[in-house]
């Protein structure tokens, strides 16, 4: 009987990675088509949000989805519940003291600097660069400190509030601040003279990573990474909220075409224009309220809780039941460090969101594109 050769039968093999959490740089999955143990495809997926925060927002009280929008991002917690708040408010059709607006824009902006920073450090130490990972890390400890100073956490400080804050700036706060405003610019000059014109910084990121300008818009790129490559926009100057408008400062623009090197200026000068808004915000703090006054919306003073039983009612419906904003939808976007943050929220007029969907800030990658090689560099960078 002849023998009938069989002949070997290959075939492709389509895993999913993740996703997974690579240490800050967000929620990661990779689809990656495998031929045995050779890699053929990796095609990188991001724009996850841990834990489902979206979801979960729908089962708890709009203050209580305050603690999950901090986490979005690890590296500005309070930013995130900024743009939070901002929505919240704006379903409501309320506006926060001046007072309050101005402090919120003091830790937004040291928040940013802070965000900065670690990209600057770990950025630098992942292409050979160790000492300005030290440096960077003097100064974003104390904006941590001075995080602490004002709420009682430093990486995620929960100081903000539907209709203002929690408390107003503590003893001593201010005086700190203008510290850290006077000798920022100077401790700047650190980094500067170690890595902008480094002859080996500039091997590893000139040309590297480059997006173009029309390219950056096709894929959604918004704050930092799209400024690199010269798209005009910043949600501070251009949509401005919590009284941006009244604070000069200039929007950093990529002088390349869209490189690692071009996006590293811009954060670099995008440090120097946010110690520069501080400085007036603390220039011009106004006196005044740090909350909006009404019981159906901000909690009233502790001490008229323990004496009178209108303000211990009203204590008690806030934490149960919470806000209750009108039945709608809404959109409100800030500029977070990263680039363009967004919460869209429907309620349907009880004290819980009926939905959230949160705009990350790398929404707009676009990598599931057939060029998403081109990411490549970007990730780290990003």
């Amino acid at each position: 009987m002849e023998q009938i050769e069989r002949l070997p039968r290959t075939e492709t093999m389509v895993l999913n990675v993740g996703p997974q959490h690579p240490s800050t740089h967000g929620v990661l999955r990779v689809l990656v088509e495998l031929d045995g143990e050779l890699i053929v495809k990796a095609e990188p997926d991001i724009g996850y949000l841990h834990r489902g925060i979206e979801k979960l927002c729908e089962g708890r009280t709009y203050h209580k989805c305050l603690p999950l929008t901090n986490r979005i991002d690890y590296l500005a917690g309070e930013v995130n519940a900024f743009g939070f708040c901002l929505t919240v408010e704006k379903l409501l059709g309320i506006e926060v003291p001046k007072r309050a607006q101005y402090i919120r824009v003091i830790i937004a902006e040291l928040t940013r600097i802070a965000s900065h920073l670690f990209w600057l450090g770990t950025h630098a130490h992942d292409l050979g660069a160790m000492t300005p990972l030290f440096y960077a890390f003097r100064e974003r400890e104390k904006i941590m400190d001075l995080c602490e100073m004002a709420s009682g956490g430093r990486l995620f400080p929960l100081y903000f509030r539907i209709g203002g804050l929690a408390a107003d700036l503590p003893e001593g706060f201010v005086e700190k601040a203008w510290e850290f405003v006077k000798e920022f610019p100077e401790k700047w000059k650190d980094y500067d003279r170690l890595l902008t014109e480094n002859e080996i910084w500039k091997e590893r990121t000139v040309g590297v990573g480059v997006m173009t300008k029309e390219e950056a818009l096709d894929w959604g790129w918004s704050g930092p990474m799209a400024r690199g490559s010269g798209v005009d926009w910043d949600l501070r100057r251009d949509n401005p909220y919590s009284s941006y408008q009244d604070f000069d400062f200039e929007v950093p623009l990529g002088t390349r075409e869209g490189d690692t090197y071009s996006r590293y200026l811009v954060r670099m000068q995008e440090m120097l224009q946010s110690n520069r808004i501080v400085r007036q915000a603390l220039e011009k703090l106004p006196k005044g309220d740090i909350k909006v006054d009404d019981p159906r919306i901000s909690l009233p003073p502790k001490e008229q809780v323990y004496s009178d039983i209108a303000s211990l009612i009203h204590h008690f419906l806030l934490i149960e039941e919470g806000v209750k904003p009108p039945k709608g939808e809404v959109y409100q976007a800030i500029e977070a460090p990263k680039g363009e943050l967004g919460f869209y929220i429907v309620s349907d007029g009880t004290g819980k969101p009926w939905r959230v969907k949160v705009r990350r800030v790398m929404d707009g990658l676009g990598l599931s594109n057939p060029a998403f090689i081109k990411t490549e560099h970007l990730i780290a960078d990003s």
